[in-house]
């Protein structure tokens, strides 16, 4: 056991994670059917993912070169030779009654994933990385006493991504499929939509005394969000040290996660690779990688986002969480830089005051609005040209930042231009030093005995002074100017 690796109630737990990606290819891993999700149930179908007698696989090249996007950004070994091979068992949403995969010959081998603990970072190492093409879907909600079969999905070109048992706890396990996420996103291997199958994670999890060997490995299969990852995992964490402790044999087994009582339920047994009977796809030939293609991809890859965030810390000086925040999302991350360009562009805006205006503004109200609605708040009247020129207000004095975020929110709100807002509202910042002194005056007029306390020594209440000209202004006063101002009235308080 390494120092610092945590434990449970004495326990140290082990954890590896298989995820199964879906790549962004236009078309099927073996046919020309359209991978799209949202078709009307087995719409997207043809004879070879319907396994028809006689239909033949074609692999697609584009999966293949997504695959070696993936692997390549991960550090990964690309191996020269990789063989599809037949994984039999059996299941209504499988037609062929096998899936064609990789399991002798993977496609990629080794390469690492750095995560953050609070213990400091650590390296979690990848064993493999195949393709294969996904099965089909069972439906059962709203169909009574019956069940159906979508066979849309059937044939999907999936990466599957599978970790060395390197893992610790919930924390790191969501962090590591966190940080996966946004790398096969950086990368456009796939869009990581939990939500519609593209990114989904099964569990292979034990718990030992430390330096004991390895416990019993259970899976549990198929999560599809983080938060559910780190319940499935705390649940079955406290189930396996019960057994345990009562003396219990933990049995190797495949659960289901119940999201709505938060426990981990039996499916069956586990299965072994011999259960599968893999042997060679005799219609799929084995896959040859030219040396071309691996550097073609090589030369086409984008930053990714280890490097990006370190370029924002050192180039713009971001904080590294606001920085790893920002790059956690590709299209936040675009949105921000195109609204650093445009700053840059104009000298009102140009340096450290103006970036870092942009950053809060995109720290709160964008990446609040893009969580609640998705990327549509990043472009149209909230797009960064749109944006900006508020930035702009606020640093010429004409704008509160609190004015520019109430105007940002009507325009999401509203869907109308933020400057647009500005000028139907008569928002204008009041600057003027005759009018702001007129306001500080008033405000210390009506309260006297707050004055004596603050020249006394209580400095504390020079927030409530600030406020109450600001609510006397209806928050058009400038608080810079206003705090200028009462400083020179005041005089400083005595220690």
């Amino acid at each position: 056991m390494s120092e610092g690796t945590p434990l449970f109630r004495g326990y140290e737990v082990v954890v590896g994670l298989e995820v199964h990606t879906q790549l962004l290819t236009k078309t099927k891993m073996f046919c020309r059917c359209e991978n799209r999700f949202g078709a009307s149930p087995n719409t997207l179908v043809c004879p070879v993912c319907l396994a028809h007698p006689g239909s033949l696989p074609v692999l697609n090249p584009q999966a293949v070169r997504l695959g070696l996007r993936a692997g390549l950004a991960a550090g990964c070994t690309v191996n020269p030779v990789s063989v599809f091979e037949r994984k039999h068992y059996f299941y209504p949403d499988l037609p062929k009654g096998y899936q064609i995969s990789q399991y002798a010959h993977p496609l990629l081998s080794g390469g690492t994933l750095r995560v953050r603990t609070s213990a400091g970072d650590r390296t979690i190492r990848i064993h493999r990385m195949h393709l294969e093409e996904d099965a089909g879907k069972n439906l059962h909600a709203g169909i009574p006493d019956k069940s159906h079969v979508d066979l849309n999905r059937a044939g999907v070109p999936l990466l599957e991504i599978v970790s060395e048992p390197d893992i610790r706890s919930p924390d790191e396990a969501v962090d590591y499929l966190k940080r996966l996420r946004q790398l096969l996103r950086a990368t456009r291997v796939s869009d990581g939509n939990m939500e519609e199958g593209s990114f989904r994670c099964d569990i292979n999890l034990s718990v030992r005394r430390p330096g004991a060997p390895f416990g019993t490995r259970v899976e549990i299969k198929n999560v599809n969000s983080f938060r559910f990852v780190h319940k499935a995992m705390l649940h079955e964490i406290d189930r396996q040290i019960d057994a345990v402790e009562a003396g219990e044999t933990i049995r190797q087994e495949t659960r289901l996660f119940d999201p709505s009582s938060g426990t981990t339920k039996p499916m069956r047994s586990k299965e072994e690779a011999l259960d599968y009977r893999y042997f060679p796809d005799p219609d799929l030939p084995p896959l040859r990688v030219e040396e071309t293609m691996v550097e073609e991809e090589r030369r086409a890859m984008p930053e990714l986002p280890e490097h990006r965030v370190t370029r924002l810390v050192e180039t713009l000086s971001l904080p590294l969480a606001d920085a790893e925040t920002i790059v956690g999302e590709e299209a936040l991350a675009a949105y921000f830089e195109e609204g650093v360009s445009l700053l840059e562009a104009t000298p009102a805006t140009r340096g450290d005051k103006g970036r870092e205006r942009w950053l809060s503004l995109v720290l709160s109200e964008v990446l609040r609005e893009f969580n609640r609605r998705g990327e549509g708040v990043l472009s149209g009247v909230t797009a960064p040209s749109a944006v900006v020129p508020l930035v702009g207000k606020v640093c010429s004095g004409d704008l509160s930042f609190s004015q520019a975020k109430e105007v940002y929110q009507k325009a999401v709100e509203e869907g109308v231009d933020p400057l647009a807002i500005v000028s139907r509202s008569n928002l204008a910042q009041i600057s003027g030093e005759g009018e702001l002194l007129s306001l500080v005056e008033a405000v210390l007029a009506e309260n006297p005995s707050e004055v004596d306390a603050y020249r006394k020594g209580k400095d504390r209440l020079f927030a409530f002074f600030v406020g109450g000209v600001m609510k006397k202004s209806r928050g058009k006063a400038n608080p810079e100017k206003v705090g200028e101002i009462l400083r020179a009235k005041l005089g400083s308080p005595s220690s």
